[in-house]
């Protein structure tokens, strides 16, 4: 084979130079690269952009017909200068970042020139958007021939993917007449697989009721449990806590246990049912001696503290979650009341959302904080209310005061659910209007009553 070697092809005369004959093969060898710096036809090609792998993050910069380019608007608006428009000259963009919704990029013509029959210039203001613009001519200008979304590319629904869940239950009621505090809602996460299709029934827990008599057998309700479950899913379920002693009856047990009311009795037992890890621990134990210190409810990651001669106990501390972003503490136990001839001092709630304890004429306990909502404080005189648990933490109430019929009630913290998936993962489709949220590269749903998530 023989060869030529020249560093240019010129026409001996006009502007046409032709290679090879109809029928010819004309072979690029492998390694070899053809840099085209003007316009190519005929080629199967025409429209076709060169990316650029070099991130545009300035404003303005000038297109260079051909190119395409990764456009990233986090830092603000881009504009871009199209270049002179030629017949069969391309420019392309793709969102970059996924920023375009909030920091748009301008597209400005070069002179005259048109952008769809049009002389405005035009904005790309939807997130995730790619798009390929064509010169055709004087009249229409720069058309566009392909657009398109990130989320088009959509992911196997047959390939699982891992789902985070909080399922808290429900806070117990506090008992009355120096009663022990409420135990807190249990308090689980899991981590589990699914396909896309496939519904997860969430059900929320309510708080349950303060008590408002005291015979020696009373106690205040348990909360109510919460759960998800569904179709290839290990069921979660949280227990409610158990209600808070009066007056000489234990604690009841729970997914953490109520304290006792003052007294000879003990306090309710928490991971109940027996879960691995624990969902609570134990409520406090009432001293006893008549008018002392009743107990205080378990939290999901502490027991909670015995009543003394002249206090209340501490409501039991709850848990650590970042599931949302934040860092807050679930299941907070409620404290328990404390009377010493009508004073003392009572038992603070549990952080994460336990409620303080009430107390007769002495020093009331303060709600538990570092919760999605705080426990409520304890209140000062006869026979009134501790603190009602917190709002959708599992908190349990704190327990009332020393007194006479009828007691005020304090009430536990209803529960909550969380389920976090990745973003490319979500599908949107739920029922009972969770709070939808992000968590770095997570979609995160906050279920604050029943409803259902189908992934």
């Amino acid at each position: 084979m023989s060869e030529v070697k020249v560093n240019k092809i010129s026409p001996r005369s006009g502007t046409g130079v032709q290679l090879g004959d109809s029928g010819d093969t004309i072979t690029i060898p492998a390694g070899a690269t053809i840099n085209n710096q003007g316009t190519a036809t005929n080629f199967g090609a025409t429209g076709s952009a060169s990316w650029t792998t070099t991130v545009k993050t300035s404003s303005p910069f000038t297109a260079v017909a051909g190119e395409g380019y990764f456009v990233n608007t986090t830092g603000g608006a881009i504009t871009v200068n199209l270049p002179a428009g030629v017949a069969g000259a391309v420019v392309a963009i793709k969102d970059y970042a996924g920023t375009f919704d909030t920091n748009a990029v301008t597209l400005v013509q070069n002179g005259s020139d048109k952008i769809g029959g049009s002389t405005d210039n035009k904005v790309l203001n939807t997130e995730g958007i790619a798009a390929t613009l064509i010169f055709i001519d004087s009249t229409q200008g720069w058309l566009v021939t392909d657009d398109g979304l990130q989320s088009t590319v959509s992911r196997d629904p047959t390939v699982p993917y891992s789902l985070n869940f909080l399922v808290v239950g429900g806070g117990a009621g506090g008992g009355c007449h120096i009663g022990g505090g409420g135990g807190a809602g249990g308090y689980r996460t899991s981590t589990q697989t699914s396909v896309s299709g496939t519904a997860i029934t969430v059900t929320v827990g309510g708080g349950g009721p303060g008590a408002t008599t005291n015979p020696a057998t009373n106690t205040a309700s348990n909360g109510v449990s919460s759960s998800i479950s569904g179709s290839g899913f290990t069921t979660i379920t949280s227990t409610g806590g158990g209600g808070g002693g009066t007056a000489g009856s234990a604690g009841a047990t729970g997914g953490s246990g109520g304290g006792a009311g003052h007294g000879p009795a003990s306090g309710g037992l928490g991971n109940t049912p027996s879960t691995s890890p624990s969902q609570g621990n134990n409520g406090g134990a009432g001293f006893p001696s008549a008018s002392h210190g009743g107990g205080g409810g378990g939290g999901a990651a502490a027991v909670g503290a015995a009543g003394t001669s002249s206090t209340g106990g501490v409501g039991g501390a709850g848990t650590l979650n970042t599931i949302t972003g934040d860092s807050w503490y679930w299941s907070g136990g409620g404290g328990g009341s404390s009377s010493v001839g009508g004073a003392g001092t009572s038992g603070n709630g549990g952080i994460g959302g336990g409620g303080g304890a009430a107390s007769q004429s002495g020093t009331a306990g303060t709600g538990g904080g570092s919760a999605k909502n705080s426990g409520g404080n304890g209140n000062t005189g006869s026979s009134t209310a501790g603190g009602n648990g917190g709002i959708n933490t599992g908190g349990g109430a704190g327990g009332s005061a020393h007194g006479s019929a009828p007691y005020a009630a304090s009430n536990g913290g209803s529960g909550i659910v969380i389920i976090s998936v990745p973003t490319v993962d979500y599908s949107g489709t739920t029922t009972g209007s969770p709070t939808v949220g992000a968590n770095g590269s997570n979609t995160v749903m906050q279920f604050t009553g029943s409803g259902s998530y189908t992934t």
